[in-house]
């Protein structure tokens, strides 16, 4: 990580709700931002964020979120989402968000997020899967 990730660091970002963020089961006519799509958009914002603040071979993965969605969001509107970083902790980043659309806020939240390195991720994740095939190839065995 570099020097340059401290708390404080804030950004803005803004964004358009099309048809791939809307809900859809309540018909064409309440097409609304959806809840896990914002929450999509929120933590790739704040892993953008801290990209631009994290060494070669360095990335992020997003750990805990709070989040109230406030209003409904219509297809078609801009949605301006406000990250602020509110503590460093070692590798753990907390983010204070929220979002407003044209005409009223929409939502508030935290965003926690872990630095990790590619490379040992990647270990760990093939660890795992071995671990997960050789599980499965048990509970095979045990059927026959």
């Amino acid at each position: 990580m570099k020097p340059s990730l401290t708390n404080g660091l804030s950004e803005t970002t803004t964004l358009t709700v099309d048809r791939e963020r809307t809900i859809d089961f309540m018909g064409e006519q309440a097409r609304v931002y959806a809840t896990p799509m914002l929450v999509r958009d929120i933590e790739i914002a704040c892993r953008e964020l801290l990209l631009r603040h994290l060494d070669a071979g360095e990335d992020s993965v997003g750990t805990r979120i709070e989040l109230d969605h406030l209003a409904a969001t219509l297809m078609g509107m801009p949605v301006t989402l406000t990250l602020n970083i509110a503590e460093v902790k070692g590798r753990a980043i907390t983010f204070e968000v929220s979002g407003s659309d044209s005409v009223e806020p929409i939502c508030r939240g935290r965003h926690m997020r872990f630095v990790v390195d590619v490379k040992t991720t990647e270990g760990r994740l093939a660890a795992k899967a071995k671990k997960a095939h050789e599980a499965k190839a048990a509970s095979e065995a045990q059927r026959t």
